[in-house]
């Protein structure tokens, strides 16, 4: 059976825990119903969930605008639905392959047996979705969750409100509830999804809240996929073009405002490259951002509390001693529509809190060096990143780095787009997280690997079971047992 019945969705941000647990039991019975989609019938889902993602594309946009007070719905158009879309051909296109058996060898002694491995659903997934890429980070593990014949429940930021009231209405649309759920609110809502009993969970977020889900799915035995981000360093050789690495790290930086999990947070330059650097770094910013208080394309801080956090840690490195230099080509005022401006700090130290914590803004800080090694050491001292970014055209030298050191991600010479790549898992090591989705980690992570055995007719075990006297023993022992 395949269930294409619709439910009639509930009002939203009127869900309690027994809600919750209510809406799950729905899943996981529907879910028993039909516990193995064939490769047609998850393919179907996710074309039926690019439709509505391609018309629906304006109203998730123009939400998130709503959300953010002023997000760029270029960068949502190319950097969330455009993603999504090239995930849903990926996976469309390779699941069938991915859903074959997978032939095991069997030992000797146990011939003329087979083995193999068998990819299952795991059943209900429960995705947690941060606010900075609201779209993308529940519709990427959706993605994932499909196509490996999950059912999923989505639970979204507080802070999209207006996203997640779209998304609900878009998906309740292409999926029954029992297939496909939306969650929205806050506060307990949000506590009460995190203990919910799902098969596994998919949580993107900060490390503190990472590890409160993590203790939450513990109680239930829930296995937790955490994209949980951290500061992502950015390490640039002496030989390289400095206009080059201002290009791409004023992109990776200024992309929605610095609010995102692998954003470069923070810059080593060889000691004497900074004032080149910020030359070049300065044309490339007002090249893309003539002007910043209006201007529909740079995206304003998500709400008070995150703008407030930033102004604190610019005031705090001010205090210790820090420069704080400002791209403000025509001296707007930008507090009142909650941006900061581009800003680079100099005379940067590690004590200070802009180098203790995840930065997520468009604030760049500079630190000076003398020997790779030092900086290797510098890294390797901190809790491993999401993603590290080296810049150099030596592979010798690149492969020197990124051996000596760990990281979710490796870019070289680039940096956030490797999160776009179809064939590239995504994720995080240590303290910035756990567990692959993407490429096609995404689709095993979502799987279960069932090992199947099968004996024939013929039990050849028989042959060697006790009195351990036999002549075969005595075979095993010379031949195998050395």
């Amino acid at each position: 059976m395949n269930s294409q019945t619709k439910t009639t969705s509930m009002t939203p941000h009127s869900f309690d825990h027994q809600h919750l647990n209510n809406m799950l039991e729905q899943q996981k019975q529907s879910y028993l119903r039909y516990p193995l989609p064939t490769a047609k019938e998850r393919i179907d889902r996710l074309a039926r969930l690019k439709r509505i993602l391609v018309k629906y594309q304006d109203q998730f946009a123009d939400a998130i605008n709503q959300d953010y007070g002023n997000r760029s719905i270029g960068e949502t158009k190319i950097g969330e639905l455009l993603t999504c879309l090239e995930h849903i051909k990926y996976y469309s296109k390779h699941l069938t392959d991915w859903m074959k058996p997978s032939k095991r060898h069997v030992g000797i002694i146990h011939q003329p047996a087979k083995a193999w491995v068998q990819y299952q659903p795991l059943g209900v997934v429960g995705i947690i979705t941060p606010w900075n890429y609201p779209l993308l980070l529940s519709i990427g593990p959706l993605i994932c969750a499909l196509a490996a014949g999950n059912h999923a429940m989505i639970k979204i930021s507080s802070a999209s409100a207006a996203f997640g009231d779209v998304l609900e209405k878009a998906l309740a649309e292409a999926f029954p509830q029992e297939l496909v759920a939306v969650v929205n609110g806050g506060g307990p809502i949000s506590d009460a999804f995190s203990h919910l009993a799902f098969d596994k969970m998919i949580f993107t977020g900060s490390t503190n809240v990472g590890k409160t889900v993590m203790a939450a799915a513990s109680e239930n035995l829930v296995p937790v996929i955490l994209e949980l981000g951290g500061k992502s360093p950015v390490l640039v050789h002496p030989s390289i073009d400095l206009a080059d690495v201002a290009q791409r790290l004023a992109v990776g930086k200024l992309w929605n405002a610095g609010q995102t999990c692998v954003a470069p947070d923070y810059v080593f330059l060889p000691r004497g490259k900074t004032a080149e650097f910020l030359d070049h770094y300065k044309v490339c910013v007002e090249a893309m951002y003539p002007s910043i208080a209006h201007n529909q394309d740079y995206t304003s801080i998500i709400n008070d509390k995150q703008y407030k956090r930033l102004q604190g840690y610019l005031e705090d490195a001010r205090d210790q001693g820090a420069q704080i230099i400002s791209f403000n080509p025509k001296n707007e005022d930008v507090d009142a529509v909650r941006k900061i401006a581009p800003t680079v700090l100099t005379g940067v130290t590690p004590n200070m809190q802009i180098m203790q914590h995840e930065i997520f803004g468009p604030i760049l800080p500079i630190m000076e060096y003398d020997q790779i090694d030092e900086v290797i050491a510098f890294i390797n001292s901190r809790p491993r990143p999401l993603a590290l970014y080296y810049f150099d055209f030596d592979q010798a030298r690149a492969d020197y780095v990124a051996t000596r050191t760990h990281s979710g991600h490796f870019g070289q010479n680039t940096v956030l787009t490797h999160v776009a790549q179809d064939d590239l898992p995504f994720g995080g090591v240590g303290a910035s997280g756990m567990g692959k989705y993407h490429g096609p980690e995404g689709f095993f992570s979502l799987s279960h690997e069932r090992s199947v055995m099968s004996n024939p007719k013929l039990y050849s075990l028989k042959f060697i079971l006790p009195p351990f006297n036999k002549p075969i023993h005595k075979l095993i022992s010379k031949t195998l047992l050395r």
